[in-house]
């Protein structure tokens, strides 16, 4: 017998089960559900035992008529498709109506359910995790991607933690009771934190999280405990029995720990504060005293002499300027006086040609002279007595 190539067998694989299966019906439980960018819809659909892969392409998306969601249980119609280069078979739908409630999802309720009415979920029990944990206890797998993630994220917000790991088994057999002795040796080890979680996977990776002995663990723990299970958009049991849920497992080390850059530019802005309010303290200081040594200086005795001499200064300015207004006033009087006296002095009165008249010992003017009339002409050396012969008025 010559052997055959591995292409040749697949592709002859291909064609058996293509021809054979070429419309199928099949029932089962949607997980692993990926809406691709390119519009074609990629899922498993699985029951208790067994697990196929489906693709549902563009062209037959737009005859469905409700959403697909992980978890629902519905009817495929399709034909095996067979891809050669990995050897892979898959169902290719054409047709997909729903069956009723998956039997994971509707566990996943009645379970949530039966905890809720027993109080796991009540905000009234939920512990408050410290501000700056000294020690956590981390509930995951030792190799998967989650562990790195939390130590890089505790190391640049906060490495003054100390993590302390508990490998524990978080997918499979025995997995629920691994998840649940580690969750009770941690709470043990007196942490300020427990996180208890693992990265993303299908629904049934993450199932051991929905176990009712995981809750059952989580909630008797003494220690804080936050729920870091798969992605945002995963919601587990753990989460809501918890005292609280991340969204990611990197999440959860963002919400133990506190910032340490924050806290930084917090100590900066800090030490400005300090250093304005000290330099503002220093110079209200500063002015105080120099308003008490300009006070010190207006009331000290150089002060009050100075002022007392400054008075005094202003008082013998002001008694020469009175005197000196009142000599000037004097003087001016005097001048006035001689004025007078020169002006009205008889000797000065004397000019040729003019006389004083007097009548009856009365100065009169010559226009009041009547003929007859007896009067002197006086100067200042010599009085003529003299009678008006005739006088002739003047037009």
């Amino acid at each position: 017998m010559n052997p055959i190539s591995v292409t040749t067998l697949n592709t002859q694989i291909k064609s058996l089960l293509e021809t054979t299966f070429m419309q199928v019906l099949v029932s089962g439980e949607i997980s692993n559900l990926t809406n691709h960018s390119s519009g074609h819809i990629y899922f498993s659909i699985k029951d208790e035992n067994s697990t196929i892969s489906c693709v549902m392409f563009k062209g037959n998306t737009k005859y469905l008529k409700f959403q697909l969601e992980n978890g629902q249980k519905v009817q495929v119609t399709g034909n095996i498709t067979v891809y050669v280069p990995r050897g892979n078979y898959q169902l290719l739908c054409t047709k997909i109506e729903p069956d009723g409630i998956g039997s994971l999802a509707l566990a996943f309720e009645q379970l949530k359910t039966k905890l809720q009415a027993k109080g796991y979920f009540e905000q009234s029990i939920k512990k408050s995790f410290p501000k700056y944990p000294k020690k956590i206890a981390i509930v995951t797998s030792a190799t998967g991607a989650a562990i790195e993630d939390m130590k890089k994220v505790a190391t640049n917000r906060w490495n003054l933690v100390e993590l302390i790991l508990i490998p524990t088994l978080v997918q499979g057999e025995g997995s629920v009771e691994d998840i649940v002795k580690s969750i009770k040796f941690a709470d043990r080890l007196n942490c300020d934190i427990m996180i208890v979680g693992r990265g993303g996977g299908s629904i049934e990776d993450l199932w051991s999280f929905n176990s009712e002995l995981v809750a059952d663990a989580i909630y008797e723990a003494k220690t804080p405990v936050i729920s870091a299970v798969g992605h945002e958009i995963d919601y587990l049991i753990s989460d809501f029995v918890a005292d609280a849920r991340a969204a990611t497992p990197s999440n959860a080390m963002e919400m133990a720990l506190p910032d340490k850059t924050e806290h930084l530019l917090y100590v900066d802005s800090f030490i400005n504060e300090f250093e304005n309010r000290l330099k503002n303290i220093f110079q209200t200081k500063e002015n105080d005293l120099n308003s008490m040594k300009k006070l010190f200086m207006q009331n000290s005795i150089e002060a009050k002499f100075n002022f007392i001499d400054a008075q005094i200064k202003l008082l013998k300015d002001g008694f020469n300027r009175t005197f000196y207004q009142k000599i000037d006033l004097f003087q001016s009087s005097i001048n006035n006086l001689k004025q007078n006296y020169i002006l009205n002095n008889p000797e000065n009165k004397d000019k040729t040609g003019f006389v004083q008249i007097s009548k009856e010992n009365k100065i009169i003017s010559l226009e009041s002279l009547e003929v007859d009339d007896i009067l002197e002409l006086q100067s200042a050396k010599t009085i003529a007595s003299c009678k008006i012969i005739s006088l002739k008025k003047q037009k």
